[in-house]
Order: structure tokens, then sequence, then C-alpha cells
């Protein structure tokens, strides 16, 4: 039975959306398990739940990816009477007022974002477009939202926060009623989260309800007005925000008592990656690394902070090699290499938790097994004169699922089944079981909620302990002062000299993530 928490439901204004009974199964596994929930026009509804609890495949019913196998989804009508909504259309979703956000942006990047906004609206390419209109209701609307963007720019000259902007304002411009925010402020900056909340704010007291998925429970607290919490594919908890605390609702969400993960005071040892004055190439035409110095000891962790595109993925592209340096030397325990490839990045011991799990780290048309011995399976664990050990691969997949808690059917289901989170548990387990003495940990824990964030940090500190040079690069402040040694700040490609947490503070290194000079 669902914990309904504190009081104040009879006084609700009616619904703008509500979802009665709401079951999903995969095969076996039932995604969602008799789900109702509804939502009032301008309210901020805060969904919780693990990686693979069900909150995803919930908003994709709700917007029309999936069909229900059971239950209805019951939409507002402009008069306010509530009217079944087509499953499995998002048309029908759009039509009848549903938007939403997914946390990896959908917009074409050679195209202005005008043309972004009002694409699927009205012929784009044809000479009849009434861009006139179009223009004067999109100045409109930004004045009234607060959601301010060049409408003549290209998107892939616009900053994280503004690309976000421009997916709300697709939203509104389509009139939504219920806009839904799967994991907003995974890639923004600590100002970019309180400009995106004052938005918020302002949308909600217009009328526009919104519902917010995020597992960051401190934002949930600042915004929400109500917390729904899903747990194995049932809603368990809806409370009032006020009536609850951040310890509650990591509770409810992993059932059991969640923690803080804190590094214990550990002496580095000898250095065993060393950057000096290293120059690369972004990856795919990303920002390019610029005369980078850069020493990560073994027993500790480096953490690199820094707006998104700013030169991480040139820094991790180095150490992966993925790039060769341009100019520079990179030294790994002791023995200088003026190129790396991949697999000689592996043979020095190099492990690589990717920042794009779907694209870099797994093959999306092979098995939970298959993905797990990706990096494994040339070795004589498994494989034999040549030939695949099969019946050894799937035993080991089967043991990292246990060890890792990777939430899936089973090592031969499709990997396109398990959720982000899940799916991160996999790489995390494939890099660790290989003991790796250095380990290259880009953006490990996005998108994951609190109990995976938890496990995630508490291995990486694990194999701290154990000797191994740990560079961790995250827009999380948070998690690079709870576990991180030292900090460096990375911007416009430029790194800073990596100092020591305690001599830092949160307020300098936003500071330093957004100004060169303050660097």
């Amino acid at each position: 039975m669902t914990d309904a928490g504190g009081g104040g439901a009879d006084q609700a204004p009616p619904p703008v959306l509500k979802l009665t009974g709401i079951t999903k199964r995969f095969g076996s596994l039932v995604a969602n398990d008799g789900i109702s929930l509804g939502l009032s026009r301008g309210e901020i509804l805060a969904v919780l739940g693990e990686n693979g609890a069900g909150k995803s495949t919930l908003m994709s019913i709700l917007f029309g990816h999936y069909t229900a196998d059971e239950g209805t989804v019951e939409v507002a009508e402009p008069d306010g009477a509530l009217a079944l909504l087509r499953p499995g259309s998002p048309a029908a979703a759009l039509a009848a007022g549903v938007g939403m956000v997914h946390q990896h942006f959908t917009l074409a990047d050679n195209l202005t974002v005008f043309d972004n906004i009002v694409l699927g609206t009205q012929p784009v390419w044809q000479p009849s477009l009434k861009r006139g209109p179009a223009r004067v209701r999109l100045q409109r609307l930004m004045a009234d939202s607060g959601l301010t963007v060049p409408l003549g720019r290209r998107v892939d000259a616009l900053a994280v926060g503004e690309r976000q902007r421009v997916e709300i304002l697709k939203a509104l411009y389509r009139g939504v009623r219920v806009l839904v925010l799967d994991e907003p402020t995974a890639v923004l900056t600590p100002p970019e989260v309180d400009t995106l909340f004052e938005t918020l704010r302002a949308l909600s007291a217009q009328g526009l309800a919104i519902v917010f998925i995020s597992h960051k429970l401190d934002e949930v607290m600042r915004i929400s007005a109500r917390v729904a919490v899903i747990r194995a594919g049932k809603l368990v908890a809806e409370r009032p925000t006020d009536t609850v605390d951040r310890a509650m609702l990591a509770e409810l969400m992993v059932g059991r008592p969640v923690h803080d993960t804190r590094r214990d005071p550990h002496p580095p040892g000898p250095p065993r990656v060393v950057l000096e004055q290293v120059s690369a190439p972004g990856p795919r035409g990303g920002t390019p690394l610029t005369d980078a110095h850069l020493t990560v000891h073994g027993g500790e962790i480096v953490g690199i902070a820094g707006v998104s595109g700013n030169g991480q993925n040139a820094l991790s592209a180095v150490l992966a090699g993925l790039v060769p340096p341009t100019t520079g030397s990179l030294t790994i325990d002791g023995v200088g290499h003026g190129r790396l490839d991949p697999r000689g990045a592996q043979a020095l011991g190099i492990g690589r938790i990717p920042e794009d799990r779907h694209r870099d780290g797994v093959v999306g048309d092979l098995t939970v097994w298959e993905n797990a011995i990706l990096e494994t399976y040339r070795t004589a664990d498994h494989q034999r004169r040549g030939w695949l050990r099969r019946g050894r691969a799937r035993t080991d997949a089967r043991r990292l699922i246990d060890t890792y808690d990777v939430r899936c059917p089973g090592p031969e289901a499709s990997i396109r089944l398990l959720s982000g989170g899940n799916i991160q548990k996999l790489i995390l387990g494939r890099v660790l079981e290989r003991m790796p003495g250095i380990i290259l940990a880009d953006q490990p824990t996005r998108g994951l909620d609190i109990g995976a964030v938890a496990y995630v940090q508490e291995r990486l500190l694990a194999a701290r302990s154990r000797g191994a040079a740990v560079l961790l690069v995250s827009e999380d402040l948070d998690e690079l002062f709870q576990i991180a040694d030292r900090i460096a700040v990375i911007h416009a490609g430029r790194l800073t000299r990596a100092e020591p947490t305690e001599t830092l503070t949160r307020a300098r290194v936003g500071v330093m993530m957004t100004t060169r000079d303050a660097a």
C-alpha cells in the first residue's frame, strides 16, 4: 500500500494528469506494477526511484513511447475535463498538452534555435514558412517565461544551459500544460541550476504542471511541492515535500538507510600518471586540450571539475589512447609514451569508465554477457585456441551481475533492456574486476540514484586504498568534494593546478569553472 504521508490532498485543485493502475511488463520483468498518480495545475511533482525502478518506463508510457499492458492515462482538456489519452502515440501526447525534455537533448546542432523550436509545427523548408508570426510568438514566450536564447544562433554554438532552455521552449511553443523534465540538472553548473529553478517556479506560478525526475535529493527538496517514490516498479510513497528530509527520501528509494560516502586520509604513493605541457585535439571537433600539466599519484583521487565541453573529452581521450598528444609528454608508471592506442592503454593497466555509456561503453546489439567481456574476450580467461569460451564468459557475467547489483533479466538479455544506471554498473564492474592500476572515471555517477552513487564512490575509494591512481572527471561538485583528494578545474581547454580539496570552496571552484581569469 502506498504511504500517502502528510495531508492536504482534499484541498488540492483538480488534476491535469491522472495515471490509474499503470502496469508494464517486459517478459518476466514487471517494470510498472499498478501505479496510480495524479498531478494538479501549477504543481511541481518530483518522481524519485533507483535506477531501474520504473520511472523512465512510466514516463515513456505517459509520452506515448510505450503502451501500458494495463491501466489508463487521462489528461485535462482546455475546459478542465479529463479525457483518455490514446496510448502509444507521442503525437497524441503532444496534442493533449504533454511535453517531455529528455536527459539527452534532442536538438539538431546544425540548425538555428528558431528552426529547432518550430521544427515539426510547420513546414520549415517550404517557402510558405510563416517565420514572422512564429518569431513574434517566440519573443513573447521568452519574455513571459524568462527563457532567453538568441533565435538566430546555431545550436552547436550554445552552452549546455542554453540548449536546455531551447528544449523547454520547444515544449512551451507547442502549448504544453504538463512538462516532464528527465534529470534536467545533470549537466548544469550550480548557477545554471539556480536559473533553471527560478524559471520553473515562474512557469509553475503561471499554471504549468511539472514532473521533475532527478536523483539529486537536495534539488528535489528545493524545487518540488510533492514527492512520489517508485521502488521495484511500485509506488511506495507519496508525500508533501515539506514533510520529508533527504535521509528519509533516500531510505524510501532504496528500502534501507543510505549514508554519504566520505574519504579517509590516505597517504599518496609514487606518481603513476604525469602530463607535461600536453596539448591535444578535442574528439569529434570538441574543445582541444592546451598545455596541460597534471600528476596523479597512486593511492589518490584527483578530481577534474568543469562545465561540460571545456576540454574534458580531450583529456580523457589522451589517457585512453583515443587521441595522440600534439605536444608535450605523457608518462605512465615512470615510462614515457609519445602515443597510446586503446589496446596499449589497457595493457598498461588503464581502466576506462567512459562519459557516454551508451555510445562508448556498450554495444547496443549485443547481450549483457557479451558486453561484460568486451575488454577481456581476447584473454586466456575467455579464449582458448582462438575460440571464445562462452560458458566461462556467461559464468563470469553472472558473477559480475551479482557482485555489482546489475538489475537485468539475465546474461542473455539484450543490453538495450537495461536502464542507464544498470549499464553504468556493468561497465564499472567490467573495469574494476581487472584491478587496473590507473582508473579514468569520466562522469561515473551521472544520472545514478543515491544508492548507486554511493556504491560507485565506495568502489573508487576502495581502488584508491589498494594503490590505484584515480582520475575522476565530474561536473558534480558535491561528489568531487566528497571523495577527491585534490581538484583541478578545466576551462576552455586549460587545466589549473590540482589543489588539496580542503583548501578549496565550492564557490571558488564554481567561479573557476566559468571564468578563465579566476583560474
